[in-house]
């Protein structure tokens, strides 16, 4: 089998969580590597090509007290980091090609399994939905789910993002369901489990390396906090 990494990091708002998936897939400690979000505080993330102006209006017609709120470099809609479990995936993708919906088919359809061998019945939305569109007033991810969602009695529970670095690809998740963080342990290891079979991995757990942290700290500050990057649509 081969060797996959998880990575463990200090608690991170949400411009330091994307800065740091980005330092990952920038110096890759191995060909795959599984990171749980460890949150510092809320926070909201948005598609990466969502009209910054149009998101404002959406969070603000939500009523919530967070003011943390950043471009994911990965694609979706709105996510509100409140109460769920949110992990990134980066694994080998070689070539030219980017096929989203069979990557998050392969992913969906893994996580899914393990967690009917553990008696919990999801199911995996496979009908043809419309995409996130630039000026789509309806954008939060949990509120219009879309093909390849992962569902609870008809709810949507998980939803995934991908960005292409490469030859590696980057998966960022939230999961929604009500007993995420209470039963985290549970969820982390059927993730753990379902990605472990799909590719092959014996897992090790790590801490981020110094100089990714230093990387991903210079990235939060140059990059995330920036308008230029928030604004940039």
């Amino acid at each position: 089998m081969e060797k996959g990494i998880i990575i463990e990091t200090a608690p991170l708002d949400v411009f330091g969580q994307m800065a740091t998936d980005e330092a990952l897939c920038e110096n890759l400690p191995a060909p795959h590597v599984l990171r749980f979000y460890n949150w510092a505080s809320p926070g909201v993330t948005f598609g990466y090509s969502q009209r910054r102006k149009a998101v404002l209006e959406a969070v603000a017609a939500a009523k919530t007290p967070i003011t943390d709120i950043v471009r994911r470099p990965t694609g979706g809609g709105i996510v509100f980091h409140e109460t769920d479990i949110t992990f990134s995936f980066i694994f080998h993708s070689p070539g030219v090609y980017f096929e989203p919906g069979k990557t998050y088919d392969r992913l969906h359809q893994a996580i899914t399994a393990e967690y009917a061998r553990q008696g919990v019945a999801f199911d995996l939305l496979k009908e043809k939905t419309r995409d996130y569109a630039v000026n789509d007033p309806v954008m939060s991810c949990f509120e219009k789910p879309v093909n390849m969602d992962i569902l609870y009695n008809g709810k949507k529970v998980l939803g995934g993002a991908l960005r292409k670095f490469g030859d590696h690809m980057l998966y960022q998740a939230s999961f929604q369901a009500p007993d995420a963080r209470q039963n985290s342990a549970l969820h982390r290891n059927v993730v753990i489990k379902a990605l472990g079979a799909e590719f092959g991995l014996s897992w090790e757990v790590c801490a981020l390396p110094p100089g990714t942290a230093k990387k991903a700290a210079e990235i939060t500050a140059a990059k995330y906090r920036t308008e230029a990057w928030n604004c940039r649509i």
